[in-house]
């Protein structure tokens, strides 16, 4: 199975030139790094920034500097810093074309869960809600399964839900996967050394296979 920068990697496969692109907290920060230099892109961050470069070197760390998930970051020229009211306004009008979150259950409908579990302490939404409802398109990266083996992709959430019928395309650490307007996973990749059974087994929601499915690209 892939792990963090495998996912990560996989994704960076999405980007687009000319996409202006919302990086979520966890692993899809590190999507960063591994956009190819051949394009063009901007990333932006809710708590006011336009033009997020790859995470820095210890040499360049200005703690000043940090993305919406209180880590360290670097600019890339060109960059613009504004307040996140100015922020919130361009994800609210549309302006983001797309959405890299996490996720702790996504449902064969697209509903997302990810900001809380109940009983636990959480710093609160953030600007989770807003972006799965502005984004233009929106990519979940995940672990397929919680740590006790539970699938995190199901027929229904079962979390408080942060979005409906939102996401298109979930990245996983076992497959990619998208979300058929009518309900269910459709299997289109899977991870190097993954099996399709093992894909069956690890996904509780209805998952969709046609055809040979081939091993991911990173």
């Amino acid at each position: 199975m892939l792990d963090k920068i495998g996912i990560a990697k996989r994704i960076a496969r999405e980007v687009r030139d000319g996409m202006y692109i919302n990086l979520g907290i966890g692993i899809p920060t590190l999507v960063a790094n591994y956009i190819p230099s051949s394009i063009n892109v901007v990333l932006q961050s809710e708590n006011g920034l336009l033009g997020i470069g790859p995470f820095p070197t210890e040499a360049e760390v200005d703690p000043d500097l940090i993305n919406a998930g209180k880590q360290t970051i670097t600019m890339m020229p060109g960059s613009a810093l504004f307040s996140s009211a100015e922020s919130f306004a361009m994800i609210r009008s549309g302006k983001v074309d797309l959405t890299i979150l996490g996720a702790m259950e996504v449902s064969e409908q697209g509903d997302i869960a990810n900001w809380k579990v109940p009983g636990k302490m959480v710093k609160g939404m953030g600007g989770a809600m807003d972006l799965v409802a502005s984004a233009k398109h929106i990519i979940v990266a995940m672990q397929h399964c919680s740590k006790d083996g539970a699938s995190k992709l199901l027929p229904s959430c079962t979390l408080p839900i942060t979005g409906l019928r939102c996401v298109k395309r979930i990245v996983s650490d076992m497959a990619v996967v998208d979300i058929l307007p009518g309900g269910g996973f459709k299997l289109l990749e899977r991870a190097p050394g993954v099996t399709v059974d093992d894909i069956k087994k690890a996904t509780a929601g209805k998952l969709i296979v046609e055809g040979e499915i081939p091993e991911m690209t990173l």
